[in-house]
């Protein structure tokens, strides 16, 4: 084959139009409505069939359109607003700005699978991804020192499409680079920049891309490119593509190569931030360099790289986690582990919650927590089952001690609130909800606004919606190669007027599309109501191997072509971010039910709620935080655990019926002689004052700054000070610790009466604890104390520590207590004894606990 030289061509733009190209490449455009508003003027109908890419819309917008553009006096003075605002954002103080205090060298890495910035930028699934796209517009918001990390994907994720019968088909249209808001790094030569990582069998090239969101670098790495060998290029092919053995290959590109990326540019973080166990390999490459380049000790190097790291776990579904078998890793491993000088046991044991258990697969997400200083889940709910996952890897801990906490997750509010509410949201808030979207004060004021105009923009959301969920039906039907007939009535769907529900997001099974479908008859009943009837708008992908996920689509679709509910139910193929705008703006409720406790946090429903729309759902993830007892939204039962998940399934689907049929709909169509639902809009009010103030990005990026980012950098920096003497005082310390631990005793317990104990007095408690060659300042001893269940075993256990008082004979040392009989009936304590060291970053960091 021919030898192929390549060239760019870039858009050629009126010189009073320049300002276009530097407002289309960084992303903030995608939250300023006036920017959106200026590049939809520049062709309408580009803007709608280019995804909404303004790098595209640059480059096929005709000349003399372009011209025509640059003499349009309207069109320059919008520029020019768009521009300035642009100019006047980019320049507005940091976070370094407001907080002059905080540690100079302060820089946050943010490593993700997927980012889901813009719908332009095709590489993201969903929730993760969008998620990781609001986080980076919240920092920029913010002016943090934060850069993100990841993948640039040829393929990205599939496009739905449905075959006749229903069934889910995938399709992989490539990406071009060239024509999306990235723009290659390059050196000062005028070079690609490529950086080189290294794999068992050879040595793949990844080339750098940036995109700009707002003030937030986003690189992303990509080995499609000609100095790799085919297969090398795969490894950047598509998201959650391949099998495991791909899957390993895309990590390490994704956390080795990333650290090594930002080392070329560079760029030197304080901490690294995972979200999500994917980018986990990134420790291992931060253990190497620090081998290589300050000569540590694989312990050492470890205990540093754990100081500096922060884990976000996302999943209760034990398949979401990686898992790779053992042989698997050897092949990738092997030879790593060989440099490092450490055994493939060491190596392994790092991601295994049993470390000697031979036969336990390699967890990512375990890899993540074991040298992470923090991890969390994202929502109450979340932290607790997490707690109870990866309990394993402390063993001996309370569940309730386990050191996994929780930041609930967030949406940002300005990229995901209709352009019409916008509006509204401008008269009556003020510039408050875009620069302080988590002050509740300011979000109290939604209770000015008329009730006819927060309705009447809600409806005009509606109708743009039924027109936008026609448009599709019609696309779809016309790819299909559906009748002409069909295709013509697919523009008298739905009902404008009508009480519209949507169920969009994935459709993994634990997400129950179903739920609603377990009484066809009853749910028909509904939706036919001659008085009040119902709509249905659904959406969403299964992964490609998921056929369970592809049977419940198929399901959808059969009942939605019966004949009685043609109009009144429809399915959105190829949901993405924008058609989540449309869904999230102009339905009236927003239906939620996962099999509880395996929804993480769940963030659709926080959009929906941004916009004025009522959630009904399963008391899970978020909304187990945001339910105000039928005041913002409804919730199907009270959080009830099942053993049988059909019982669960019919108990809860019957509640979802009840909720549509007393509560919900009545309450939609109880209209005042105004046609005002003044019920439903005193709801929607209370659903925006008391969500959006709390379930935004801008909350939670500084809830990550505030308990992690910062305390992490500051321990960082102290335990790196003179040549790390104090982070190789503590390996040594932990070292002293674990040759001795096993030798631990307890010896003469001793207590007073423990029967008739008056309330308010204290039982004292004396013990002696043989530590072998440690002392009472590397112990923690403590009294763990409660009420007891019907197997004796103590609940919801508090603490008092024990204080030393005195040395015994041989290495013995005596502690005493005393527990506060603050609560009536019988008690049961026990004692306990952990290690202690002023540098550890949490009690339980060391995994060891003895109990008496």
């Amino acid at each position: 084959m021919a030898k192929v030289s390549t060239f760019t061509v870039i858009p050629r733009l009126p010189e009073r139009l320049e300002k276009l190209r530097e407002i289309a490449h960084n992303i903030y455009w995608c939250w300023d409505p006036e920017a959106i508003e200026l590049l939809f003027r520049i062709d309408p109908d580009l803007w709608v069939q280019t995804n909404q890419n303004p790098i595209r819309i640059l480059g096929e917008t005709r000349q003399e359109r372009l011209e025509a553009l640059s003499r349009d006096e309207s069109f320059l003075a919008q520029l020019d607003r768009v521009a300035t605002r642009l100019e006047k954002y980019l320049a507005a103080p940091s976070w370094r700005d407001r907080h002059p205090t905080a540690p100079q060298d302060f820089n946050v890495a943010y490593l993700s699978a997927e980012f889901g910035v813009h719908e332009s930028i095709s590489i993201y699934s969903g929730g993760l991804g969008i998620l990781a796209g609001d986080f980076l517009k919240s920092a920029s918001d913010l002016g943090l020192p934060l850069v993100g990390v990841g993948l640039l994907y040829r393929e990205g994720y599939h496009r739905q499409y449905l075959n006749a019968d229903g069934w889910q088909q995938e399709r992989y249209p490539p990406n071009d680079f060239y024509n999306m808001p990235v723009t290659l790094v390059r050196d000062e030569s005028g070079k690609q920049t490529v950086i080189e990582i290294d794999y068992p069998q050879s040595v793949v090239k990844a080339r750098l891309w940036r995109c700009q969101v707002g003030r937030v670098p986003l690189y992303l790495l990509d080995s499609d490119f000609e100095e790799n060998e085919e297969d090398e290029r795969e490894i950047t092919a598509r998201l959650y593509g391949g099998d495991q053995d791909m899957r390993v290959r895309q990590e390490i590109m994704l956390g080795m190569g990333g650290v090594i990326a930002l080392h070329r540019l560079g760029i030197h973080p304080t901490i690294y931030h995972m979200n999500e166990g994917h980018s986990a390999f990134l420790t291992l490459q931060r253990i190497r360099d620090l081998m290589k380049n300050e000569k540590l000790s694989f312990e050492h190097a470890a205990e540093s790289v754990r100081a500096a790291s922060v884990f976000t776990t996302h999943t209760p579904v034990p398949a979401g986690n990686d898992m790779f078998p053992p042989e698997l890793m050897h092949r990738y491993f092997s030879k790593f582990a060989q440099d490092l000088g450490v055994s493939m046991d060491t190596l392994l044991g790092l991601g295994r919650q049993e470390p000697r258990d031979g036969r336990e697969p390699f967890c990512m997400t375990v890899l993540a927590i074991r040298l992470s200083a923090a991890v969390n889940g994202v929502s109450k709910l979340h932290g607790k089952v997490a707690r109870g996952m990866w309990s394993r890897t402390w063993t001996g801990v309370p569940e309730d001690e386990i050191p996994v906490t929780s930041i609930t997750n967030g949406v940002h509010t300005r990229f995901w609130v209709s352009r019409d509410l916008a509006g509204l949201y401008d008269r009556y808030l003020g510039p408050g909800w875009i620069t302080s979207p988590s002050d509740p004060e300011m979000w109290s004021r939604i209770d000015t606004v008329p009730d006819a105009e927060l309705w009447r923009t809600h409806e005009r959301r509606r109708e743009r919606l039924v027109t936008f969920a026609r448009r599709r039906l019609s696309a779809q039907l016309q790819q299909r190669g559906a009748p002409n007939t069909e295709i013509r009535a697919a523009s008298e769907v739905l009902d404008p007027e009508v009480l519209t529900i949507a169920f969009a997001r994935r459709f993994a099974t634990y997400k129950r599309a179903n739920l609603f479908l377990m009484d066809p008859a009853r749910l028909t009943r509904i939706l036919t109501n001659k008085e009040q009837p119902v709509q249905l708008i659904i959406a969403g992908k299964a992964h490609p191997a998921d056929n369970q996920g592809k049977d419940l689509i198929r399901r959808v679709i059969h009942f939605a072509r019966q004949p009685e509910v043609r109009n009144h139910i429809i399915f959105i193929e190829d949901y993405d971010i924008n058609v989540a705008r449309y869904l999230v703006g102009g339905v009236d409720c927003w239906l939620n039910t996962p099999r509880r406790p395996l929804e993480a946090s769940g963030t659709s429903g926080m959009k929906a709620a941004a916009n004025g729309v009522l959630n009904i759902s399963i008391p899970d993830g978020w909304w187990c935080e945001a339910e105000q007892l039928g005041e913002n939204g409804w919730s199907i039962g009270r959080g009830e655990m099942y053993d049988n998940p059909d019982e669960q399934d019919n108990v809860e689907s019957q509640a979802l019926y009840e909720i549509l049929e007393r509560e919900v709909v009545p309450t939609y169509y109880d209209r005042g002689r105004d046609g005002i639902p003044r019920n439903w809009v005193a709801r929607m009010k209370t659903a925006i004052k008391t969500i959006c103030p709390v379930f935004n990005t801008q909350r939670m990026v500084q809830e990550y700054t505030d308990r992690f980012y910062l305390p992490a950098t500051v321990r960082r920096n102290e335990l790196r000070a003179n040549a790390r003497a104090r982070s190789q005082s503590l390996v040594e310390w932990k070292s002293k610790v674990r040759k001795s631990w096993d030798k631990l005793s307890f010896k003469n317990i001793q207590c007073g009466p423990t029967e008739g104990l008056l309330f308010g007095t204290d039982l004292s408690v004396t013990v002696e604890i043989f530590l072998d060659e440690l002392t009472q300042n590397d112990v923690l001893v403590e009294l763990y104390y409660g009420s007891l269940d019907p197997h004796g075993r103590i609940l919801q256990g508090k603490t008092v520590k024990m204080e030393s008082c005195g040395k015994g004979s041989d290495k013995t040392y005596r502690f005493e207590g005393a527990i506060a009989c603050e609560k009536t009936g019988q008690q049961g304590f026990s004692l306990r004894v952990v290690p202690s060291h002023p540098d550890l970053a949490y009690k339980h960091e060391t995994g060891l606990i003895t109990w008496a």
